[in-house]
């Protein structure tokens, strides 16, 4: 399917009133961190079912809507790449990882990196050199930071955990509460397969890290444990 009949279809869904609850939700506002972004107001589900119907759109077309300036088109954009990515051959795959590293400036938005950081460059990096994410995470670039650390959600699932805790450590001092949001989420996840992986690096930094990072990372734990964390008595 061609970049203008997807469009089309993309903008049947829209809804004025949704818009605006998107707005608000991601954070649209002067001096926030989605400012200026435009939405559509259409529901994850409904992308969810035309990317389905557009499996065989070509990577252009595809890099088209990732730089469209609606923030739906670019989720579009990037559940037909990661499936591309999970269909492609070798060179495929090598070709979107790269368009992916190359247009990161247009997955501007958490939901945007949740949704493709683990499936396509964590995925291209399971078997390679991960100097990369090092790169992305001491970027100074918000999204790049938190593309570096969902990705290691890949490796987390295969009980791989050395990148995630080291890029964990490499951003504690990071200043933005959705960084401290991804790092938590990924300490949890770590926990979740391997708990004294995890406690040993609360153990080394718990007394440094962001509240809200602490919190996520903790969020499973026992009453009693998850108190002791916050109140600096482990």
């Amino acid at each position: 399917m061609i970049f203008e009949e997807i469009q089309k279809k993309v903008r049947k869904h829209a809804d004025r009133d949704k818009a605006e609850v998107l707005k608000r939700f991601f954070k649209t506002g002067p001096g926030q961190y989605g400012e200026g972004d435009i939405f559509l107001g259409i529901p994850v589900p409904a992308l969810r079912k035309i990317s389905q119907e557009c499996r065989n759109t070509s990577v252009a077309d595809m890099t088209r809507l990732l730089r469209s300036s609606m923030h739906e088109e670019r989720v579009l954009a990037l559940f037909l790449l990661v499936d591309a990515y999970a269909r492609g051959d070798d060179v495929t795959k090598k070709k979107i990882y790269s368009l992916y590293l190359k247009n990161t400036r247009y997955i501007n938005n958490w939901d945007l990196v949740d949704l493709s950081a683990p499936n396509i460059v964590g995925q291209h990096l399971m078997d390679k050199d991960r100097k990369p994410l090092y790169r992305l995470a001491t970027s100074g670039d918000l999204w790049k930071k938190r593309i570096a650390i969902l990705a290691t959600f890949t490796f987390i699932r295969q009980n791989d955990f050395a990148d995630s805790l080291n890029i964990a450590q490499l951003l504690l001092s990071d200043e933005h509460d959705l960084i401290h949001k991804a790092i938590g989420w990924m300490l949890r996840e770590v926990g979740k397969r391997d708990l004294q992986s995890e406690e040993k690096f609360l153990r080394r930094h718990y007394r440094i890290m962001p509240r809200t990072m602490l919190r996520y990372a903790i969020e499973r734990f026992p009453e009693r444990k998850r108190k002791k964390y916050l109140e600096g008595k482990m």
